[in-house]
């Protein structure tokens, strides 16, 4: 008869079944303490003593509007898209994007990313679905220096801050507190994890109208809402025009364009000055693309010729650094004003491709959403600001 020598005390056969059980149960605990530590992310809201950024519209955007190359989703009509989040076939919900802000306080049509051939997105700014959002996209510009009208509240461990910024770094307030905040970035940059260029090219289809160079009575134009002497662009336009006549548009010259006037006059140029405000890289923006959609060759000042060979063929530009001074710029561009042939060589990229915009918010708020349908891995930015202003 067995006897027991101790109430607390196991037989050796007692001991062989729980020692299995023990060591699954630590193993347990270990693989969800590394979950929780390596794939939650633990959000700190830091106070930073910067000045605050600027957000209010400054625009210097031009005394004409940008061209709209992809429907009218810029105006003021708001949708706040408050229907119901659909669920597909499968029972999945659609990925939720919460506009944080509307950029520079101006609303835009969220109805659909149809458009960019992108599904199941349901994009809204009704701050009450944060906790549901599977992404937040926040524009730059509009941030506190303090980030007080940033989230408050714990952000859930599944969800994405994205950074969206459409300016250069020399009209973007740097902000220290954006470190460590954002887990993905949306911008013009080409290293961006989301990249919303300006504009590009895109081919043509049967159902495009064959391409037919507009009528010229203008050699070389320029229009400018930002005029500032100790900008490069400035110095330049001003060397250039003691060569070759410019006709220059804006506050500066007393000539203004009405908006529906400022297609019909740079579709009348054969070439149109774009400047960039600020040469940084992978900045080209609507300046370039809206020159070429509406059929003058671009002379750009900007990023070297690589960096615009990465959006545009060598051979549909002018790059002021191609030459040794604007006095060279000027004979080549007169040049090629009386050489037909050699200038509708600049319009040869058209027998393929066609000029696409950009919609401004939209764009960077769906395709922030199709970049977290895609990319379910938890990742953070950690160094924005060296990123982008260096």
């Amino acid at each position: 008869m067995l006897r027991l020598t101790g109430q607390g005390m196991s037989t050796p056969a007692s001991q062989g079944v729980l020692r299995p059980v023990l060591i699954g149960c630590f193993f347990m605990a270990c693989f969800m303490g590394i979950f929780l530590i390596s794939y939650k992310p633990q959000i700190k809201f830091l106070t930073c003593p910067t000045d605050q950024a600027s957000h209010e519209w400054k625009a210097g955007c031009s005394p004409c509007p940008q061209v709209s190359m992809a429907g009218n989703h810029t105006g003021q009509k708001t949708h706040h898209a408050q229907t119901a989040i659909q669920a597909d076939d499968d029972g999945v919900t659609d990925t939720i994007i919460l506009i944080w802000m509307w950029p520079f306080g101006q609303a835009f049509d969220i109805d659909s990313c149809a458009y960019f051939n992108i599904k199941g997105c349901h994009l809204t700014v009704d701050k009450n679905l944060y906790s549901k959002a599977h992404g937040v996209i926040f524009h730059h510009r509009d941030i506190h220096g303090d980030l007080k009208n940033m989230p408050q509240e714990q952000r859930p461990w599944f969800q994405k801050w994205v950074w969206w910024n459409a300016e250069s770094p020399a009209n973007t307030n740097r902000i220290p507190g954006v470190d460590h905040l954002f887990n993905l970035t949306a911008s013009y940059r080409l290293d961006s994890d989301i990249k919303i260029p300006y504009g590009s090219l895109v081919e043509v289809t049967s159902e495009d109208k064959i391409f037919e160079l507009p009528k010229k009575d203008k050699l070389v134009c320029w229009v400018v809402s930002n005029w500032n002497p100790n900008y490069k662009r400035v110095q330049v336009f001003n060397e250039l025009s003691r060569h070759v006549k410019v006709e220059a548009y804006g506050r500066h010259f007393s000539r203004y364009l009405e908006n529906e006037d400022y297609s019909k006059t740079l579709s009348s140029c054969k070439f149109y000055l774009a400047f960039e405000n600020s040469i940084y890289k992978d900045y080209a923006t609507e300046k370039l693309f809206n020159a070429m959609k509406l059929g003058a060759v671009p002379v750009v000042l900007g990023p070297s010729r690589d960096n615009y060979e990465q959006f545009i063929p060598r051979d549909s530009f002018i790059h002021v650094d191609d030459f040794s001074s604007t006095e060279e710029l000027a004979k080549k561009l007169l040049f090629l004003d009386q050489n037909n042939e050699e200038y509708m060589r600049y319009f040869n990229w058209r027998e393929n491709f066609k000029v696409q915009g950009w919609w401004f918010g939209l764009e960077h708020a769906c395709r922030s959403c199709d970049y977290i349908q895609r990319n379910k891995g938890y990742k953070t930015f950690h160094n924005l600001n060296q990123w982008f202003w260096g």
